[in-house]
């Protein structure tokens, strides 16, 4: 099916998005031989949910350990919940939240095209970046918390389809909208100047799995749901940045992905039902 040298490559992609990413560190001989190019990076894209696998893992070990840690405490879900968000944040340097917060910055507080992408460029976070990163966190915590109610099950599936999901939506923004940013220096320009089918293909593989397992375990309504909601908060975002930016910059791809997996809990949460 797959030649040697295709697989190899195939984990040389994979290796380089976890390494742009996360905080992993890809170090010495093993970062010699993944190598880097702005094509490779490219390619990496197409790997993005595989990235999410880890983060997901991560925050499903830290949230299971505490929930069956702390026990049947009322507190035990929001403390699982809440830890588990921060591993996540850990984990990825606060990548996608940064992104975020220059987006509710410059959409937020400018009238302009050019004047919005011109504060989303300024590192400093001001009124509007904060409150959506309050807002945002708030949001992920009392809805892992409430998943967290009815049992350890729902939330795990959350937090694992999530951070796997979420991370295929940015990848449609960058096939069906231009990119506009004017920077050569831009970190994420290789991997925004455009994607093939081919690899939309590949990122789609990533989330087939664990979603049919999650919905084995939880329903397929639980996965579709929260599909569903995740795609129609992409689509809206898509469409906001059309009109105020006649495209997208990297950072709408972390405000994309950070967007996504909330409502992606929010799906997985209004699935379950009335819970009392």
């Amino acid at each position: 099916m797959f030649s040697e040298e295709a697989m190899r490559q195939a984990l040389r992609h994979y290796l380089l998005a976890l390494q742009f990413f996360t905080r992993i560190p890809v170090t010495g001989r093993l970062a010699a031989w993944v190598g880097y190019s702005p094509d490779m990076l490219r390619a990496s894209s197409a790997h993005f949910p595989g990235v999410g696998w880890v983060v997901g893992a991560c925050g499903v070990v830290v949230y299971a350990l505490l929930y069956l840690g702390l026990g049947a405490a009322p507190a035990t879900p929001w403390v699982a919940a809440a830890l588990s968000t921060a591993a996540t944040v850990l984990l990825t340097g606060g990548f996608h939240e940064d992104g975020l917060a220059d987006v509710a910055d410059g959409l937020g507080g400018a009238a302009t095209r050019e004047r919005a992408l011109e504060i989303m460029k300024d590192s400093r976070i001001g009124a509007f970046g904060a409150m959506a990163l309050v807002l945002a966190l708030l949001s992920k915590i009392s809805l892992l918390a409430l998943l967290g109610q009815p049992g350890l099950s729902p939330a795990l599936a959350a937090l694992a389809g999530a951070h796997v999901a979420s991370r295929f939506f940015p990848l449609l923004l960058v096939r069906s909208l231009p990119y506009v940013s004017d920077s050569a220096r831009a970190k994420a320009k290789p991997l925004a100047d455009s994607i093939t089918a081919a690899q939309l293909w590949a990122a789609a593989a990533w989330c087939a799995a664990p979603l049919a397992v999650i919905a084995l375990g939880e329903g397929a309504g639980f996965v579709l749901l929260a599909l569903l909601l995740s795609g129609a908060c992409s689509a809206l975002l898509a469409r906001w940045f059309l009109q105020r930016l006649q495209g997208f910059t990297g950072d709408c791809l972390g405000a994309v992905q950070q967007t996504a997996e909330i409502a992606f809990y929010l799906g997985a949460a209004l699935a379950l039902g009335p819970l009392v």
